[in-house]
């Protein structure tokens, strides 16, 4: 037959609107910008961002994605099925039924644990005060993990398929794909109730998410190839006063950054907990 109304073609559409029942009201997502699709990298299965640099997760492996222009500056040929996370130092990275430790200057793989589900159904991957969370696809939930070991620490609950997940000043964001519709929501990493909704145009999917930390989430685009730079959550107000960096950020970025991103990135790389920027603030 012919379809002109998604919902009539999609038998999942009156669950999913049932599901949407009784939460906050969806805000449109802006994107903002798009980067790809590259050659030899049709699609984009994670995101991540090192406060400087995007890192997309390819056939290729891992590309470094400059934001101001688009262009690749690196490729780390590695399995990159899903997720990817920065935790100001070392990449991780989802293959298959394991998350790989990654060296992002040589490339080397220095640590793999089992990724949580065991079966390679693990989707997004981010770092957040000492932990990875990952999220899991079908089994709709995200959980936070050991890095060293891969133990679950805290399991969190969600009524939609988990793609993409984030964390920003104490934020825990996940994107959701389910047919021709995509969201970026913000939930209680408590009890995953859902805060707030941001929500992609229509047939605009996201795979991988992450927050550059300043008011922007990069979005995997799937099967299109594309990597998307997409707003609607307000930028962070900054800090007038220089902040010190952390010992870890002197050793990734011995050009010396500037404070914004420093701050930038301690807030993606531990969450934005006072617990966490008391410890950014140590050295």
């Amino acid at each position: 037959m012919s379809c002109t109304d998604s919902n009539a073609c999609d038998p999942h559409a009156e669950a999913r609107m049932t599901s949407n029942a009784g939460l906050p009201a969806a805000r449109p997502a802006e994107v903002v910008r798009e980067y790809g699709p590259y050659p030899g990298a049709p699609a984009v299965h994670g995101v991540s961002h090192d406060g400087d640099r995007v890192w997309a997760a390819t056939a290729l492996g891992l590309l470094a994605i400059d934001p101001a222009s688009g262009d690749i500056q690196r490729t780390l040929p590695c399995a990159a099925d899903a997720g990817t996370a920065f935790d100001g130092r070392h990449l991780y990275q989802i293959a298959d039924s394991r998350i790989q430790k990654i060296d992002p200057q040589s490339g080397q793989v220095v640590g793999s644990i089992p990724a949580p589900s065991g079966q390679g159904s693990d989707s997004g991957l981010t770092w957040a005060e000492g932990s990875l969370w990952v999220g899991q696809y079908r089994d709709r939930r995200i959980v936070q993990i050991d890095p060293e070991t891969g133990t679950v620490r805290r399991t969190v609950e969600s009524n939609r398929f988990v793609t993409g997940v984030t964390w920003v000043d104490g934020e825990l964001w996940h994107g959701t794909w389910e047919g021709d519709e995509s969201e970026l929501r913000r939930v209680d990493p408590s009890d995953g109730t859902v805060i707030e909704r941001l929500a992609m145009p229509a047939n605009v999917g996201v795979s991988g998410l992450e927050s550059d930390g300043a008011g922007l989430f990069y979005c995997g685009g799937g099967g299109s190839g594309k990597l998307r730079a997409c707003g609607g959550r307000p930028a962070p107000e900054r800090d007038p006063d220089p902040v010190p960096l952390t010992a870890a950020l002197v050793r990734q970025r011995p050009e010396g950054p500037d404070q914004s991103t420093a701050r930038a990135l301690r807030r993606r790389v531990c969450g934005g907990t006072p617990k966490c920027r008391m410890w950014a603030s140590r050295k």
